[in-house]
């Protein structure tokens, strides 16, 4: 079930999302202080080509603060914009009942788009 989901939302546009985060994640990494940034891109890219079956889980790490420095200037510079992108798609596909689960992965996107530091994919 979760191969045909995922099919589904390849077709409908998360070829196309991921592809966005790729070339974001690339520019970033153009840049020595956007190396950080531009893997979260990556992670994110590879959550939004295939989230059916996976899910965001927050990690344990060592980094400490420097993962909420990182988070907030995530989210001054574009986390909030996603996150609420996400939101907005999630709201419109859940008017349908057809469109339910496709909204239950945009919700899930929403965590891992507004803070991606120190959250793991499984």
């Amino acid at each position: 079930m979760n191969f045909i989901g995922n099919l589904i939302w390849i077709i409908f546009g998360g070829f196309f999302a991921a592809l966005g985060y790729f070339f974001g994640g690339l520019i970033l990494c153009f840049t020595v202080v956007g190396i950080p940034f531009g893997l979260q891109c990556f992670k994110i890219a590879g959550m939004v080509l295939a989230p059916f079956g996976r899910k965001v889980v927050t990690t344990n790490s060592s980094s400490g603060c420097l993962s909420l420095f990182a988070n907030i200037i995530w989210l001054l510079f574009g986390g909030l914009y996603t996150a609420m992108i996400h939101l907005c798609w999630g709201i419109i596909l859940a008017i349908t009942i057809i469109g339910l689960p496709f909204a239950k992965q945009h919700f899930k996107l929403i965590e891992l788009s507004l803070m991606p530091f120190g959250k793991k994919i499984v």
